[in-house]
């Protein structure tokens, strides 16, 4: 970009506090919500649906430090048993998503998971055929998610004596956080917690069609600590759970169902309090059980809210046991409620093993740490939670590395910025960028991106200051704010003659010379755009620069938007066109559409740029308002003909029929 000297008002110091006050100014809420918009754009408000699970583990497995699985390592995705083998037992951590069904030879071997993984289920289709999760002694922080584990059993071995092929069976292990799979019909247990396992959490499984479904112990020591709710037991003999010599062991809201009825007077139960277990089990439900809860006369057993239907035979309380919440915080749902609860939540989610969250910086230092993280070629939904903060560092997110969620996880998005301060006198406009997204399909929500190199401050030829800049396609940007002063904001392609699409809705940009620029096609919607002063009375600068490829009809367009500015009257231009070195063929397209304009904004707003004039260029209006809005021979007017194919749908849609302005 050529450079234009400026001097900002605000200077390398200035927080966040001027948007915030600007925006209340401005009647406009809080600056995460920045929804500008003139009479002809009313905001809608909707609520999402809240999802019956985290992905951060809670109960037992929740203390102690936490069970954090793999977080923190690289994430890959396998397809076949050799890949799931290499990375289960690989000394570094690892996140493994598993894609569709691995079937494991020989028939009920053992796949061995090390410490620090998590292994979760792709969509609800991941599955392990024939083979058993195992972990050794000693192996620590282990996440198993969003999978189904069956069919290792052996036919005419009802009672599991020939073979010892469990779903998962771990010995000596701790923290380990087992959620949302399903295991059905395996050779022995489905799942065996054995030999002083500490601090564990089962929630959210099915255990189906089965004789011994769900056993801990296996020890005479009295260490285990494990947390079992939400779980679904239908078709199971018994063993759901039994729990022996457990230190602690609470379980609630679960739900037994279908039980076998083979006739077993004895060995046909619910749950069993065995050796010196303390049990304490809350608001379940049982639906014809046999011995829905019994306790040895060595444990304890406390039962309180649970429904009993259809069931016979022993319900076994004495002791006091122990209190829940003197270790931990939990919700109880209503014992009516968990059957529907159960059904529908239990088992592998659709939307759990749709994507993986990397957490930041809790289990990732940096934002780039956790983007590195995300292996090329992805295809699967990554979330990379950032927490509230101040992240003085450059973010890189390269093409390949697509299907990113830049998540901010304040309650503002001026709660968590990314901020970084070098102008192109040092790397080029490129260089100077804080973010560059290269990628496809990413997507940044509630962040501010900020370059606050002070202009004011020194005098360089290159005072460019990037805060952000794209080259994928189907950005989106919502709920952000792009802070800096020249060249704030860059979307671009790859190169001139490729179509890249972004998105801008719900944010805020501000600048002083040609702040949104570049050759993408480019939707602001809903936004408040600030055009700040640089102390001249003629000329404080430029709001775009547009480098269309000129055989694309839609390069920017701003609509249902405000600008705004505290530049004096008849001062800012609303563009120029650039032609990246004397580029003919870049000719640009800007339109200004039902957006209000300040009186900042000049009579005659588009002007040359580096020899090319503005009359050559695509520059219109249509129905803009407000004190900055007028209609001259030298303000291009869009035809109400036109307009009809100048919408948000026709910017965007592409040949793939990308519709992001769709989500509410």
């Amino acid at each position: 970009m050529t450079h234009f000297p400026s001097k900002r008002l605000l200077g390398a110091g200035r927080t966040l506090t001027a948007v915030v006050g600007l925006v209340a100014a401005l009647c406009l809420g809080s600056v995460d919500e920045a929804t500008a918009a003139g009479p002809s754009a009313p905001v809608t408000r909707t609520t999402t649906t809240v999802a019956h699970w985290t992905d951060r583990p809670h109960g037992f497995a929740s203390l102690a430090g936490g069970t954090t699985g793999g977080a923190g390592g690289k994430v890959v995705t396998v397809t076949d048993q050799a890949s799931l083998v290499k990375y289960a037992a690989a000394e570094e951590p690892y996140i493994i998503r598993v894609a569709g069904s691995i079937a494991v030879a020989p028939f009920g071997a053992d796949v061995v998971v090390a410490s620090n993984k998590t292994v979760i289920g792709v969509g609800d289709t991941g599955e392990i055929v024939h083979g058993e999760l195992h972990l050794n002694p000693g192996t620590s922080n282990v996440i198993i998610r969003n999978l189904t584990i069956r069919d290792s059993y052996v036919e005419g071995d009802w009672d599991g004596k020939t073979t010892d092929f469990d779903a998962i069976q771990m010995d000596t292990a701790d923290h380990v956080w087992i959620d949302h799979n399903r295991f059905t019909h395996m050779g022995d247990g489905l799942l065996d917690i054995r030999k002083d396992s500490r601090y564990i959490t089962v929630s959210n499984n099915q255990f189906a069609n089965h004789n011994k479904a769900f056993g801990i112990g296996w020890t005479s020591n009295v260490l285990t600590e494990i947390t079992i709710d939400h779980n679904w037991f239908t078709g199971t003999k018994q063993r759901n759970p039994s729990a022996d010599n457990c230190a602690y062991a609470h379980l609630y809201n679960n739900y037994v169902s279908a039980q076998v009825t083979d006739g077993d007077p004895v060995w046909t139960y619910g749950n069993w309090s065995r050796g010196k277990t303390k049990m304490v089990i809350e608001n379940s439900y049982y639906d014809g059980v046999q011995h829905p809860y019994q306790a040895d006369a060595t444990a304890e057993l406390v039962q309180r809210g649970s429904i009993l239907k259809n069931v016979t035979g022993r319900q076994d309380t004495w002791g006091t046991a122990f209190r829940p919440r003197d270790f931990y915080a939990y919700r109880l749902d209503p014992a009516a409620a968990v059957p529907a609860l159960v059904k529908r939540f239990s088992g592998p989610q659709q939307r759990i093993g749709a994507g993986v969250t990397l957490h930041v910086p809790a289990d990732y230092p940096t934002v780039q740490a956790a983007v590195d993280a995300v292996p090329a070629g992805n295809d699967s939904p990554v979330t990379v939670a950032v927490a509230p903060g101040t992240y003085r560092a450059k973010v890189f997110i390269p093409a390949g590395k697509s299907d990113i969620l830049l998540q901010g996880t304040g309650r503002n998005r001026s709660d968590t910025v990314i901020v970084f301060d070098t102008p192109a006198e040092y790397g080029g406009s490129t260089g100077s960028a804080t973010v560059r997204i290269a990628a496809n399909d990413v997507t940044a929500r509630n962040l501010t991106f900020s370059n606050d190199f002070d202009e004011a401050a020194v005098e360089l030829k290159g005072e460019q200051a990037l805060a952000m800049k794209t080259t994928g396609d189907r950005i989106v940007f919502e709920n952000t704010a792009f802070l800096g002063n020249q060249d704030t904001l860059m979307t671009d392609s790859p190169k001139l003659d490729v179509i890249s699409r972004v998105y801008v809705r719900d944010s805020y940009i501000e600048g002083d010379v040609d702040f949104i620029y570049g050759r993408a096609t480019t939707v602001i919607e809903r936004s408040v755009i600030r055009a700040l002063s640089r102390g001249s009375t003629t000329n404080n600068g430029y709001i775009t620069a547009a480098s269309t490829w000129t055989g694309n009809p839609h390069g920017f367009l701003i609509t249902r938007s405000k600008v705004v500015s505290d530049a004096p009257a008849d001062s800012f231009h609303l563009g120029r066109p650039w032609h990246p070195g004397g580029e003919p063929n870049a000719v640009a397209q800007v339109l200004f559409r039902d957006t209000e304009l300040p009186a900042a904004v000049k009579t005659s707003p588009w002007t040359d740029m580096g020899g090319f004039s503005w009359k050559d260029a695509r520059f219109t209006e249509y129905r803009t308002y407000g004190p900055g809005a007028q209609v001259t021979a030298d303000r291009p007017q869009l035809s109400d003909a036109d307009a009809a194919v100048h919408t948000v749908a026709d910017y965007l849609n592409g040949t793939d029929g990308w519709a992001p302005y769709a989500r509410r």
